[in-house]
């Protein structure tokens, strides 16, 4: 990896754009099968040539099929930082994410309790992964600021209820103002077109992490084209 995640958001911001970061999952829990028979590492070499700068891998299984194999044969085939999408609730399970080659790690704020999210995060530091911290509430983005984040997800949807509800940016634009200073802020969920993808940036997001919208699209290089909008707030990666 020659950048981390963090690095390669605030590269596309000074680029002028906010970075559109493709979810590679497998299925949804609630639109079904997302493949349609596709093969998720091609797919995710694709991304890569419309100008992904980063990609996030679902390994969750049960729900999403996904799978540790899944996220070791694109972070070879890509070559560009990965964040590793899962439920992690073990030191265990971030030493398999190091070891599988991802950049960053997923750390969700509403599936944890304070403590576990403050041991996990600081194993992942010392792992040599970042962290990205995901909110969904005020208390939760308080916790992220006492941590002193630098990477920190507004997830748009209810996890909990496993994102069949439809969230809207709306959350990430009530949330966004109270990320620790100099964070950067990923909206994520709920980003279904060009315009979800402006009322991100307008909130301040430095990111937008999309996966069914991309998988549904009849041709998905336009419609990883159209989420490339201009970065309000590139301010917040700096």
């Amino acid at each position: 990896m020659s950048t981390g995640l963090a690095a390669a958001i605030r590269a596309e911001n000074e680029r002028g754009l906010v970075a559109v970061i493709p979810d590679i999952k497998c299925r949804s829990p609630k639109e079904g099968d997302l493949l349609a028979g596709r093969d998720p590492v091609a797919v995710a070499e694709q991304l890569v040539g419309f100008g992904a700068p980063v990609l996030s891998v679902v390994t969750e299984a049960e729900r999403y099929g996904g799978s540790p194999a899944l996220l070791r044969d694109i972070v070879r085939a890509t070559g560009v930082p990965v964040l590793r999408k899962d439920f992690i609730t073990t030191p265990a399970e971030l030493v398999q994410t190091a070891e599988l080659g991802a950049t960053a790690v997923l750390l969700i704020c509403a599936t944890l309790d304070e403590y576990s999210v403050r041991t996990l995060y600081g194993a992942a530091l010392g792992l040599g992964l970042e962290p990205l911290v995901e909110v969904c509430t005020e208390s939760e983005m308080a916790l992220a600021r006492d941590l002193d984040a630098r990477l920190v997800g507004i997830n748009n949807r209810d996890i909990v209820a496993w994102e069949v509800d439809d969230g809207t940016v709306s959350r990430t634009a009530s949330l966004a103002s109270g990320a620790p200073p100099g964070a950067v802020l990923v909206s994520e969920s709920g980003i279904g077109s060009e315009a979800d993808a402006r009322a991100a940036a307008a909130a301040g997001a430095n990111a937008v992490l999309v996966g069914t919208a991309l998988w549904q699209a009849g041709d998905m290089g336009a419609m990883y084209a159209s989420l490339r909008v201009p970065a309000v707030a590139p301010g917040r990666a700096n």
